[in-house]
């Protein structure tokens, strides 16, 4: 029942227009074409076919970035469809920068990237199609072999110094970053260089032998360990801008990302950067066919972009290179392109004299508006008139909710697989089983958004936004990220000053790190200061008793008394707190759980219809989230679950699915916000996503009039409304359902007392979901298990891009440039000025800056009514900016606004400033934060480390670790409440987890022991060589892992993975992993203390230690000279050999402990 498509586009190609074009591109001498007729969808088709029978690659001239990406993203479809196995690789773009010279701006990174890829491609040969904004076009650009000389292609047994691949790395944008978790990092650790390069599956490590590579493999960047070797690695630039050329060395031999931070803004426009760019785009390719694709639009866009350079060089003061320096003039690039072949392409040609036209008629396809009936008639009149028809579903969803559609209008249709080899789902297969014969009207999965008409070919294709609702995004590919999480209990970001948690001891103040040696042994000690002074040495293989402190914001705590009762005595308080509170959340737990629900039918084939009909891949987030929330909807106890994650992560996605499951069971749902704007973004967002399903939403805020709120609660009361979105109106007592089955609270912690007080009336036996914004870290999701279940959605969307982060002295030109630019695509801007006192005076200064701008101002001062019409003008794009100080909205999700600019940067906290810029990038847009400081203002050293670091993290999703984390911890406060929140402060967030989990544990009736400490004192050799691990930090936290050792698996994993990382193992790295394996063997033994002592092993055992007594009689009975005194105390003479050497004394422990440890099975000894 499957078809291959090469039918279908085999007779389009073979139309008489087409014939002769492909016999004249084929003709090797310099020629201009003429082509019209044909819309974007046919220009795409036509071309890829062109490309497909001439193997000639073409440069695709198109006006602007945003034409370029839907064009390509049509022209990849085809690509997709069609057999191009033989080929050179897709159609890609490469887009113009969207900052000009003479701003003293630099281009976007992400912009940066894919020119330097796409540059290299082309350089090499390896490009089919690249479509070129003018813009683009213009930019005057470097020879081949420089651009080939960007990228690095290691092999095995190649050789090379390895100062020169960092420095080559570092001066195509590389940052030196250790570990490597994202693109665009590379770290050095001994012989063993880590590289994370564009569009690779993984990062990947290789491992010198002197300067040769020896291996090559991919590894995780979420847990660093090597998955797979390769003979290759292609590591790609991410600019076309070199800093230092490829393969000369310099004083950044090291590429430390600092050196290149020093680089002003704009340099890449420099006439250093500039004085090796003097050819065009067509120099890079071997005989292209250059396309213009509607030519006056080119030529005009060719025109501006001139205008703007000379008006910018003017304002310059004529400083610097001139424009001709960096670009073509429109009518010296037209003069390039006559060098080779063109290709007009024309939708409506207007023939001037003398010229040839070929004409391809070609016709747009009618926009069905989800208006079933209309298109299934207008399919039956194609096929029946006697034309094919082709139909694309964006996802397998769609097709299948297209097959359904066809199956009841008894259409006839065949499967049209893109993969031949692919099997269709058994649900397609039957209904094109049932549909009869082979027929007219092909089935098939892709992006094609618009489709076209082709009447002398009969061919009719309709695209996904011909039948269904359409979307402003183009989706990306995926790109994996790492998850990583952000909060790491590791001590990765320990610096010395920071506070840390000392099991026994308490809170200090982390020092640093001290290395002493005695009697020839070398050891590594954390120096920790405590109260009065006093300071505690401990050796690094103890780490496993310190976790750095995280509070819940606010002050600092006092430092302990070493050794005193203070630590103890908070403990126990916080440990008494805690099993209270506990015991109240399991107590609202099991009666809820008492409470009969409803429980919801499995999901139905609409329900699979809608979730297929979401335009953008999932996250793994989303994915269990969902099956978390079907889960408790299917059980009989009410649903009481919280799903946390940030604006535009895909919450209200989530929320969507669990409305369509209560509504296929008929039931009725209510969604309750906080304000009114959100209620309306919700109505408006549910509206959009529910549009082909025959689904009643209503909305019921105050800016519906009282004969509106009349007639919607009389519908609702019938059962006529599905879906009611409002605020906290729906708690009024003459809001009355007629079945509901599902709750939605959007940010449950801004609701009042009285309204959570109506709400638990309204909820006994409804499920209710709540969402919140407001992150909070998993460990704490983890210890309140079976207390509140918690979904949390961590992983960004995978169509967002990185923001880029600029901080800039606050100057009009800066200013002036950044909302032009924004407003010149169409975009809005946030102007965050904390100060409500000059606030007008600063909405004058920007009006006078930008006359064309629409502003509007917003600040807490106002009155609620005044605030919301002002962000409600904002949404509906009545304004371009948004002056405001932090108040507004931080739920508000406006794709539109892609620009912020905050005053004074310096002065806010980095938390703040990590908030305040995550409310732009929230689209397929690039998007720009410019942090502005005065430049007559001398910044302090805090404000200029915050500031960097912002900077610095700029990639989405990259951890900006101390600003995420503080966000969490917010969160957990508020989650468990001001009372937890000062438990969390007295005692650090991972002691309060942990001491958390065992309140569970016991209320559940287990039994909770203190944890064994072992004092293990042997004076032998136990260090990391500073050697091995060279960096303090990554050295750190191998001795903390190292430390936390539990058994010969934990072992045997850990010094693979450090192996893998680090190289070969030295002996004192073993030394530690067995003692640790020691001395947690001895902690389970409930073992007091093990030491060396005049040639003896001396083992104190704890009056409830778990030594078998049985074993210990026998081994006192068999071992000549050993001894068992009153006081629970062993002694084992031992010789020199056995006691002094790390190799043989860790060894004879571990042989003793297997004889005296009361279990069944004898372990392997270590080795």
């Amino acid at each position: 029942m499957q078809v291959s498509l090469t039918d279908f586009f085999d007779v389009a190609s073979r139309h008489p227009a087409f014939l002769a074009l492909e016999r004249a591109v084929r003709t090797p001498e310099p020629q201009t074409l003429r082509l019209s007729g044909l819309n974007a969808t046919a220009k795409a088709l036509y071309l890829l076919l062109l490309y497909k029978q001439t193997d000639r690659p073409m440069v695709l001239l198109v006006e602007s970035n945003p034409v370029a990406e839907a064009l390509c993203e049509t022209l990849t479809a085809f690509h997709d469809l069609l057999d191009f196995s033989k080929h050179r690789g897709p159609p890609f773009v490469l887009p113009a920068h969207e900052v000009l010279p003479y701003h003293g701006q630099s281009p976007h990174p992400e912009v940066s990237e894919r020119r330097g890829i796409g540059l290299w491609r082309i350089a090499e040969g390896a490009a089919s199609i690249a479509v070129v904004p003018i813009r683009s076009a213009l930019m005057k650009i470097p020879r081949k072999e420089f651009l080939r000389n960007l990228a690095w292609r290691i092999e095995l047994g190649d050789e090379f110094f390895v100062e020169d691949l960092l420095e080559g790395l570092a001066s195509v944008g590389y940052g030196k970053h250790d570990p490597v978790e994202m693109v665009g990092q590379f770290s050095l650790r001994g012989g063993i260089i880590d590289v994370y390069s564009p569009e690779a599956p993984h990062p990947v490590r290789i491992e010198m032998l002197g300067d040769q590579v020896e291996s090559i493999r991919f590894f995780d960047a979420e847990n660093q360990k090597s998955i797979q070797r390769v003979d290759q690695a292609l590591l790609l630039p991410l600019t076309e801008y070199p800093v230092a050329a490829p393969g000369r060395v310099n004083e950044n031999a090291n590429g430390d990302a600092e050196d290149h931070e020093i680089l002003p803004l704009g340099w890449e426009f420099s006439a250093q950067s500039t004085a090796a760019r003097t050819g065009s785009i067509l120099d890079l390719f071997d005989n292209p066919l250059m396309v213009w694709s509607e030519r006056a639009a080119i030529q005009a866009d060719g025109e501006k972009l001139w205008e703007k350079l000379e008006d910018g060089y003017e304002a310059s003061g004529s400083v610097g290179p001139a424009p001709a320096n960096f670009y073509f003039t429109p009518s010296g690039f037209a003069e390039e392109a006559q060098r080779g072949s063109q290709l007009h392409l024309e939708e409506l040609a207007v023939e001037a004299a003398g010229e040839s036209w070929l004409h391809l008629g070609t016709q747009p396809t009618p926009n069905f508006q989800g208006n079933v009936p209309h298109f299934v008639r207008e399919l039956q009149a194609q096929v029946s008139g006697g034309r094919r028809a082709l139909i694309a579903g964006h996802s397998p969803g769609d097709v299948e909710r297209l097959a359904d559609i066809l199956t009841e209008n008894e259409i006839g249709f065949q499967l049209s697989l893109k993969d031949p080899f692919k099997a269709a789902s058994p649900y397609l297969e039957e209904k094109a089983r049932l549909a009869g014969p082979l027929a007219n009207v092909m089935l098939v999965e892709s992006p094609i958004r618009r489709g076209v008409t082709l009447p002398d070919s009969n061919l009719v294709l309709y695209g996904h936004e011909d039948l269904f609702a359409s979307s402003d995004l183009v989706a990306r590919p995926k790109k994996g990220k790492s998850a990583r999480s952000t909060f790491l209990s590791d001590l990765q970001d320990l610096k010395e000053g920071d506070l840390v948690v000392h099991a026994e001891h308490g809170i200090g103040r982390f020092v640093g790190l001290r290395q002493i040696e005695h009697a020839g042994r070398r050891e590594d000690l954390m120096l920790i200061e405590y109260a009065e002074r006093a300071r505690l040495y401990l050796p690094l293989h103890r780490l496993d008793l310190i976790q750095k402190y995280h509070g819940a914001g606010g002050k600092p705590p006092p430092l302990d008394r070493m050794g005193g009762q203070t630590w103890s005595r908070t403990r126990a308080r916080v440990k008494a707190k805690l099993l209270d509170m506990a015991d109240e959340l399991i107590k609202l737990h099991a009666a809820r759980g008492k409470t009969p629900g409803f429980a919801f039918s499995a999901d139905s084939n609409w329900q699979r219809e809608f979730e297929e009909a979401f335009e953008f891949t999932e996250t793994p987030d989303q994915i269990q989230s969902v099956k978390d929330i079907k889960k408790d909807m299917e059980s009989d106890r009410p649903m009481d679950r919280l799903v946390c994650g940030d604006v535009g992560f895909g919450k209200t996605e989530v929320a969507m699915r669990a409305v369509f499951k209560a509504l296929g069971d008929g039931k009725q749902v209510a969604l309750l916000a906080p304000t009114t704007v959100l209620a309306f973004q919700h109505f408006e967002t549910f509206s959009q996503r529910f549009a082909s399903f025959p689904i009643e939403i209503e909305s019921l805020t105050r800016f519906r009039t009282r004969s509106q709120q009349k007639e919607i609660l009389e519908r609702l009361a019938e059962g006529r409304i599905d879906v009611l979105i409002g605020t906290h109106r729906l708690l009024s007592k003459d809001v009355g359902f007629s079945d509901l089955g599902l709750l939605i609270v959007d940010e449950e912690q801004r609701f009042g007392v009285r309204h959570k007080e109506r709400l638990k009336q309204l909820t006994k036996n409804v499920d209710v979901l709540t969402l919140t914004a407001t992150p909070i870290p998993r460990t704490l999701q983890m210890s309140l298990v079976g207390l509140r279940d918690i979904s949390i959605i961590q992983t960004p969307p995978r169509d967002r891009l990185a923001i880029q982060t600029v901080v800039a002295p606050s100057s009009d030109q800066i200013i002036r440039d950044a909302i032009e630019r924004e407003l010149a695509r169409k975009g809005q801007v946030y102007f965050i000025h904390n100060r409500v006192e000059t606030i007008w005076r600063i909405a004058a200064y920007l009006q006078k800056l930008v006359p064309r701008a629409r502003i509007g101002v917003g600040h807490g001062q106002m009155s609620t009514r005044e605030l919301e019409k002002v962000i409600f003008k904002f949404m509906r794009y009545e304004y371009d900016v948004l002056l405001s100080t932090t108040i507004v909205e931080n739920g508000l999700d406006i794709p539109l606004a892609n620009t912020m600019l905050i005053q004074r940067a310096d002065l806010f906290g980095l938390s703040e400033l990590y908030q305040l810029r995550g409310r732009v990038g929230r689209s397929n847009r690039r998007a720009y934060a410019y942090l502005l400081v005065d430049e007559d203002v001398e910044l302090s050293s805090t404000a200029r480390k915050r500031l960097a670091a912002l900077r610095e993290f700029s990639e989405l999703g990259s951890g900006f670790k101390i600003a995420a984390l503080d966000l969490e911890l917010r969160g957990a406060g508020n989650l468990l409440g001001s009372e937890q929140h000062g438990q969390i402060a007295a005692v650090g967030f991972e002691t309060y987890c942990r001491l958390l989990e065992e309140a569970m544990r016991k209320l559940e009736g287990e039994e909770v022991e203190e944890a064994a400490r072992t004092t293990v004192k042997l004076r032998l050799d136990l260090h990391i060589p500073t050697d091995y691990i060279r960096d303090e930090t990554q050295r750190l936290q191998a001795y903390k892992r190292l430390a936390e050792i539990r058994t010969r698996e934990d072992r045997s994993r850990l010094l693979e993975e450090l192996r893998d990382r680090y190289g070969s193992l030295p002996k004192p790295v073993h030394h530690l992993a067995d003692h640790a394996l020691v001395k947690s063997r001895a902690e389970r033994m409930r073992i007091q203390s093990i030491e060396r002592k005049r040639g003896c092993w001396m083992l104190r055992f704890s009056e409830d230690s778990r030594v078998d007594a049985t074993r210990l009689m026998r081994f006192l009975a068999e071992t000549p000279g050993v001894t068992f005194s009153p006081d629970r105390l062993l002694e084992w003479p031992r010789t020199e050999k056995q006691t002094l050497s790390a190799d043989t004394a860790l060894k004879d422990l571990d042989a003793l402990l297997d004889r005296l440890e009361h279990r069944p099975e004898t372990p392997a000894k270590i080795v």
